[in-house]
């Protein structure tokens, strides 16, 4: 079953940004990465740090702002110490203007990654 959220409006977040969008079950974390939309938990697995408060490095890695460490935006993975438990992640759909999470589905990188 699908659990189709609204995140943000395309517009609103330009390539290079990432920002905080709340939902029912959890905060996400909604990036731009070069055009490409992504959500992940926003929340650090190492720490409990919102991650939208950090900045993307290196074009896909999301540096978290407490300990600087890193992930994959794409597919979730912790890719710098501390951090070494893999994020999770959504299926973005993209609607015309809008773009939505499937709460009830990984991305199609952190799938294809297993």
């Amino acid at each position: 079953m699908s659990k189709k959220v609204f995140l943000i409006r395309r517009e609103a977040l330009e390539p290079g940004q990432v920002r905080k969008v709340e939902t029912e079950r959890c905060p996400l974390a909604v990036y731009n990465v070069d055009g490409t939309f992504y959500a992940t938990s926003d929340i650090c697995t190492h720490a409990t740090a919102s991650l939208s408060d950090g900045e993307i490095v290196d074009g896909d890695l999301i540096a978290c702002p407490l300990h600087d460490g890193q992930f994959h935006i794409p597919t979730g993975q912790a890719m710098a110490f501390p951090c070494t438990v893999d994020l999770r992640t959504y299926r973005v759909i993209e609607e015309g203007d809008e773009i939505f999470a499937d709460l009830d589905e990984e991305s199609e990188a952190a799938a294809s990654a297993i």
